[in-house]
């Protein structure tokens, strides 16, 4: 059974969830509506056995996600729009650690951005040969990631190295991935790498899911209990002269020259 809704492709088969990011058009950059329904679709999901593992992809052979479409920014005036946007981006990753069920992240090509964001949220990551996994909003947006953002991955690869790659601007590739723990197997190519993400649903989804969610749900209230204050930092971004010339700046494929205010 095949579904399409704000496009994403929804198929269930065999016990797992495929849910498909299909904007290859625009290497699968996430619309508002895409972010509502993830989560939604997470917040819902069936607890009666009928679905066992989710397992999120990219169309198109290029991208997993690469992060939210730039063109929603230009609608941001007031400090409420970035306080919901990053609102939003929470929801959705809140939502993944919450999933009852276990969720593969089977990436191959780009994974930037919001679409790093998601797939740091995963239980499971896999890739291909081909991923680009970062955040370059130093060099691109002049934005900033949330606090619980940089706490999750932080705790994924450690915070030295995420203070690196977002300082730099500086994606990390397949092999770099698998000895950091980002991801737990490189697949030659996208069919390999679908076809083992099939096998891990299987296998993860036959186990005890009491003790799946548990673990989830331990490990997220670790991280959680420890959130602080930065709503001051968000609004020092999205709402500065930056932000607005960098969108700009990436919207017109020009260089932003940046002013620090």
């Amino acid at each position: 059974m095949e579904k399409s809704c704000n496009t994403i492709i929804e198929e269930r088969r065999k016990g797992i969830l495929w849910l498909c990011f299909q904007r290859p058009q625009a290497r699968n950059a996430l619309t508002f509506e895409m972010y509502e329904r993830l989560a939604l679709l997470c917040r819902e999901m069936p607890t009666d056995g009928t679905v066992r593992a989710v397992v999120l992809y990219g169309a198109g052979g290029k991208a997993f996600a690469a992060g939210t479409d730039m063109t929603l920014f230009r609608d941001f005036a007031r400090a409420e729009d970035a306080f919901k946007y990053e609102h939003q981006i929470d929801l959705v990753l809140s939502a993944i650690e919450q999933c009852p069920v276990p969720v593969i992240a089977a990436i191959n090509g780009a994974c930037t951005g919001g679409g790093a964001s998601i797939a740091a949220a995963c239980d499971i990551r896999i890739a291909s040969e081909t991923l680009r996994f970062g955040f370059p909003i130093a060099r691109t947006l002049g934005n900033c990631l949330a606090a619980k953002n940089l706490a999750r991955l932080s705790e994924l690869i450690g915070s030295g190295r995420v203070r690196e790659i977002i300082f730099l601007a500086r994606l990390i590739e397949a092999e770099e991935a698998l000895k950091i723990g980002l991801i737990s197997e490189i697949l030659q190519d996208e069919g390999a790498l679908l076809a083992r993400a099939e096998e891990l649903a299987h296998t993860v989804g036959s186990m005890a899911p009491l003790t799946l969610r548990a673990t989830k749900e331990a490990m997220r209230r670790n991280r959680v209990a420890t959130q602080v204050e930065d709503s001051d930092l968000i609004i020092s971004c999205y709402m500065s002269d930056d932000f607005r010339l960098g969108m700009e700046a990436f919207l017109n494929k020009t260089a932003p020259r940046w002013t620090g205010k």
